[in-house]
């Protein structure tokens, strides 16, 4: 089986499912502007319509007839440093945006008339039914985005990623999951992702169906899966919580964890590191449709920054929790 690995931008800022929120358009006749935000990926339904025309998949204007543009004000899940920007125009053909500019801004609450917005990056050129990626200069931390679209249009998905801003400090001894997508932890790489996407692993709450977790294909020969995790902070571990939600006939058998405090070493040279992890978590038993808490029989290990998590032989986790405290 091939290994699997995905370019990490850094989590989606403007994730709906993280909280993420649409507050206000301008303009939104065609196509509400909470679509934009939804995780999923957009889709295209031949013949559906509503009161106002062809039903879209995203964030749709009216066709502009006097000067000026259309904009949308969106407030980030969590405050973070933005790296990317992914503008999605997928399905939208005679109807896209043909330009788009964001601007950024930090405030508590809702921005106002007076707010001060900064420019974070120039105006972009974009096609129809495409996907345009755009890399942030900018080491400032936003709470908030205005999509600025010339001069109207259609904008599927709008993506920002970046790395949240913690108050690490300000938590002191507290527990948490170090692991969880809002605090900057990621797969970095698996084996197999034939069913399921590991990054569905350290999404917000439980899994919505099966289709919501890491799920690999049937083994067919000796071995077993694996995906490589890490944390949002080094920290000590205190439980781990693995999750097989709606997985009743493909569940993961059996689970076991290695561990390593590996700093900021390169993530395409840990995939041949993490056979030789230390043990966090000798192999235990998993059940089908079932959140299972591993608290004593944990080893003592100190301060990790990194997961591996094996599963025999194959099959499918819905989530997977790290509690524990940051180590500063």
């Amino acid at each position: 089986m091939s290994q699997s690995t995905a370019a990490w931008y850094g989590v989606n800022l403007a994730s709906e499912r993280l909280g993420a929120k649409a507050l206000f358009a301008n303009d939104d006749f065609f196509a509400p502007k909470e679509r934009m935000l939804q995780d999923s990926d957009p889709v295209f339904i031949a013949g559906k319509y509503d009161d106002n025309g062809k039903w879209m998949d995203g964030w749709e204007t009216r066709r502009k007839r006097e000067q000026g543009y259309d904009y949308c004000v969106v407030q980030l899940a969590v405050p973070g440093r933005i790296n990317k920007i992914e503008i999605d125009t997928r399905h939208f053909t005679g109807n896209y945006a043909p330009a788009a500019m964001l601007e950024a801004c930090h405030c508590d609450g809702v921005p106002t008339a007076s707010t001060e917005w900064t420019a974070i990056t120039n105006t972009v050129a974009l096609e129809g039914d495409a996907r345009q990626l755009v890399d942030i200069a900018s080491d400032q931390v936003y709470s908030h985005i205005r999509l600025n679209i010339y001069p109207d249009g259609g904008v599927a998905r709008l993506r920002v990623y970046g790395q949240p801003e913690v108050e690490w400090n300000g938590l002191g001894a507290q527990s948490l999951d170090l692991l969880a997508m809002e605090v900057g932890g990621h797969a970095i790489c698996a084996n197999d992702e034939h069913f399921g996407s590991m990054h569905n692993l350290n999404l917000p709450g439980k899994g919505i169906n099966m289709g919501d977790g890491w799920e690999t294909r049937r083994r067919r020969e000796p071995g077993n899966d694996w995906v490589i995790l890490a944390l949002g902070h080094r920290g000590e571990i205190e439980e781990i919580i693995i999750d097989t939600a709606f997985f009743k006939g493909n569940f993961a058998d059996a689970c076991s964890i290695q561990v390593a405090d590996a700093g900021n070493l390169p993530d395409t040279t840990l995939a041949a590191q993490s056979l030789y992890w230390q043990e966090l978590l000798p192999k235990s038993k998993l059940g089908a449709d079932q959140e299972h808490s591993f608290k004593e029989a944990l080893l003592e290990v100190g301060p990790i920054t990194h997961l591996r998590v094996n599963i025999f032989p194959d099959g499918g986790i819905s989530r997977i929790r790290a509690i524990g405290k940051p180590v500063l």
